[in-house]
Order: structure tokens, then C-alpha cells, then sequence
């Protein structure tokens, strides 16, 4: 069983080393482990200290933002034959030691997608500025309504995957990809878990380039959700949109029918008359759309199960044979196929 270790880091120089150097050399389950860093675009000696440090660099020459950086260390990391695949911030905020831990779920069979939660116990709440928490709860509200489950962080970035569920994740976003990843796995009813670690809330030298600015945050990830929201479930976006529409020209209509029962008038709502029949109109228009994207999201699905088998005959091409020989008492940690009900619904998942 090989772990790999992807850390995307930019101009982070300053803590890099450290970080790498307190990965556990050994992990019960695990018989190999490898570090990737991803350079993205850094101006310091990020990239020189950790190869110094041991770590296998790969390097973007401008800055592409988080989500091109994961997406490049996940690519490296299968290319590598990784069996799990963590990651973890190159800031020091996340402790390498809990690395084991944060597995547990994974190695035990429980599920494919494991992510650390800083809120779920009080001993571990971080100090940070109490706008950055609420932001962090509003957001695990809404993904957590959007993905119909029950979550209490969906904002940190210390996480553990799989090689199927890395397979078959299918990310876009470039400025982050941390709640766009809970509503594409959630479609695809991968079997997720969390578990409680304690995080730094606070960076020891300079500051988020993530979540440095709350506002800037809100603006770019807000869309990356809606047209998350928007690929995996058409029909429930663009018929909500149709249901407004529909209801507001619904009302207005009525309202001066009901005016002109009882006046025998409509005077002086005659511009409703207008407004409700538009909004009627584009009602059934997004409804129509509605039900045209939801039949191209099954054409969809069926495009991401052929990515899914061309992936996996690409990145099994891409390890060697001795490396695709697993220990007679290893088992397999989590097959797609099977149904998730039968590994493991969506569970809080911390071993002592």
C-alpha cells in the first residue's frame, strides 16, 4: 500500500522544510510513502528546500492558483501508483504527525474520501477571527444542504483519498476546489468521512492566500458552487429557477384577477397583467431548459464513467509491474463499484 503526500505550496520557503520533514517514515498499513510538492509559480526557495528536504518537486512557472496545483500533485501522485493520497497545506497550520489518523477511515475500509474537521470538537477549535468562522459554517450549511448530509467542515484543506476516488473526481475550479470536491463526490455517492484533528488557526509567518481576505473568498467560490450546483444537478438548479419565475407570475396574475373580481377593474395594476404573463413565460422556457439539462447530465455521467476507465487504463500504464504486486494480507481499502451503503455512509470517523 503506497501513500503519497501531495503539498501545493507558494512562496513558502519558510516552512516547507519542516513540514516535510515531519511526515511519518512509518505508517501502520502502509508499506511506502513519497512526498510531491507542487511549486506554484513561487518567487523564494520553496522548490530548493524541498528538495533538500527530501520531497519530489514538480513546478507550475506562474501561479495557477490552488485548485491547478492539487489537480497537477493529484495527477503526479497516480502517475507515482499511490494507493491513498493526502493533502495538506505547506504552512505549518497542519500537523503531519495526525497523518495516520486522518487515514484510519480509509485503511479500515470505511471510506473513500476522509477530511479533517476542525469544529466537530471543542478541544480542537482553532483561534481564528470570528467572521472566518462564521464564513466557515455558513459554507458547511450550504454545502451541507446542497449535498444532502450532515457536515461540520467543509472548508479545511488536510484531506485523504483514495486512487478510485481520485479517478473519478472531476474538478474545475482553479482559485479553490475545497467545497466544489464535497458536491462532485456527493453525486457520485462516494463514502465520506471526518475526523476531529487539531489545526493551527493562525499561520506562523505570512498570511492565507486563500482565505486572506473573506470577501475575496465569498466572490470567487460562491460561483465555483453555483456552476458546481449547475453540472451535478441541472434539473434541481434550473427548475428552482423556473419555480420562482413561475410562482411570481403566478401571483402577480392572481393578484389582479382578484383585484378586478372585485372591483370589476384592473386599474391601476394593468402593468402586472404584463408582468406576471413574462414572468409565466420564462418560467416554462427555464423549465424546458430544465428538463433538457437534466437529460444531458446523463449523458454526462456516462462521458465521466469512460474518463473514469481511460484514467485508470492510463495511470495503470504508468506504474510497474512489481509496483501493482500487493501483500497477500493487504486488502482492497475501496472498490467503486460495490455499493456505498455496503462500505459505509457518510460518518464522523476519529480513532483514539
Amino acid at each position: 500500500m503506497k501513500l503519497v503526500v501531495i503539498i501545493p505550496a507558494l512562496n513558502e520557503a519558510a516552512t516547507i522544510a519542516g513540514v516535510i520533514q515531519r511526515i511519518p517514515a512509518r505508517i501502520h498499513g502502509i508499506t511506502r510513502c513519497e512526498t510531491i510538492v507542487v511549486d506554484d509559480g513561487s518567487s523564494d526557495s520553496t522548490a530548493e528546500e524541498a528538495r533538500a528536504a527530501g520531497a519530489r518537486v514538480v513546478q507550475h512557472p506562474l501561479n495557477r492558483g490552488v485548485g491547478a496545483a492539487f489537480k497537477t500533485g493529484v495527477e503526479a501522485a497516480l502517475e507515482a501508483g499511490a494507493d491513498i493520497v493526502v493533502n495538506m497545506d505547506a504552512d505549518g497550520q497542519f500537523r503531519p504527525e495526525d497523518i495516520p489518523r486522518l487515514i484510519a477511515p480509509i485503511l479500515a475500509g470505511k471510506a473513500g474520501f476522509v477530511t479533517c474537521t476542525r469544529f466537530a470538537d471543542p478541544a480542537h477549535l482553532p483561534q481564528m477571527p470570528w467572521i472566518k468562522r462564521w464564513g466557515n459554517a455558513g459554507m458547511t450549511w450550504l454545502i451541507g444542504r446542497l449535498c444532502g448530509r450532515k457536515f461540520t467542515d467543509v472548508s479545511c484543506g488536510f484531506r485523504a483519498y483514495t486512487r478510485e476516488t481520485l479517478l473519478r473526481l472531476n474538478l474545475y475550479g482553479r482559485y479553490t476546489y475545497t467545497q466544489e470536491m464535497f458536491l462532485n463526490l456527493a453525486v457520485q455517492d462516494v463514502p465520506m468521512a471526518e475526523v476531529s484533528l487539531p489545526v493551527r488557526g493562525t499561520r506562523e509567518f505570512g498570511k492565507s492566500r486563500v482565505a486572506g481576505s473573506i470577501t475575496k473568498y465569498i466572490r470567487k467560490t460562491v460561483p465555483i458552487i453555483f456552476r458546481t450546483l449547475r453540472d451535478v444537478r441541472p434539473f434541481a438548479f434550473f427548475g428552482t429557477i423556473a419555480a420562482v419565475l413561475l410562482l411570481g407570475g403566478l401571483a402577480a396574475e392572481g393578484f389582479v384577477f382578484g383585484h378586478w373580481c372585485l372591483t370589476g377593474r384592473t386599474h391601476p395594476y394593468q402593468a402586472l397583467i404584463t408582468v406576471g404573463a413574462v414572468g409565466i413565460i420564462l418560467g416554462f422556457l427555464v423549465l424546458v431548459i430544465a428538463l433538457v439539462a437534466d437529460m444531458l447530465n446523463r449523458l454526462r455521467r456516462l462521458l465521466e464513467n469512460v474518463l473514469y476507465y481511460v484514467r485508470s487504463a492510463h495511470y495503470a500504464r504508468a506504474v510497474s509491474p512489481a509496483d501493482r504486486l500487493r501483500d497477500e494480507n493487504t486488502e482492497v481499502v475501496y472498490e467503486a463499484r460495490l455499493p456505498v451503503e455496503a462500505i459505509a455512509p457518510h460518518e464522523s470517523y476519529d480513532e483514539e
